[in-house]
């Protein structure tokens, strides 16, 4: 589960039986959210040098992200499937990751949020939870 917060008067917060990637309307939501965030990488000149380090084109890296996203979400485990554990930090280590690329890689991904994701409850826990993981990649 990616947030667990509750109070009384909330509104729904994930359960097993309705995951965020349930809540946000499965794979194609899904798939929309991970090319969106590419997209505004490649166009958005806050995001250029995050840019520059990806391998171009971005087509196998938009499927995995999708991937890992798919089962970070809570819905089926395609990056595992295919690649094993995501053990994101180690296949970040090659690349120098400092707080200025995370900035820009959470301009990217908040972007891409405020975008696709129209539940606000759904989308600020999404934003602080990979927010997080955002912070654990930085390596210098």
């Amino acid at each position: 589960m990616i947030f667990n917060k509750t109070t009384a008067n909330s509104k729904p917060h994930p359960t097993p039986e309705q995951t965020p990637y349930a809540m946000l309307g499965g794979e194609d939501t899904v798939r929309k959210l991970a090319n969106r965030f590419y997209d505004v990488m490649e166009t958005a000149p806050q995001a250029a040098e995050l840019y520059a380090i990806h391998p171009l084109p971005l087509d196998t890296i938009r499927q995995k992200f999708f991937q890992f996203l798919s089962g970070w979400l809570g819905g089926p485990p395609l990056f595992e499937q295919q690649y094993g554990h995501p053990r994101l930090r180690a296949r970040h280590l090659p690349f120098p990751v400092d707080e200025k690329l995370r900035d820009q890689w959470m301009f990217c991904m908040d972007t891409a949020l405020d975008e696709v994701v129209e539940n606000k409850l759904l989308r600020d826990g999404i934003r602080q939870s990979i927010g997080q993981l955002a912070s654990h990649m930085i390596n210098c």
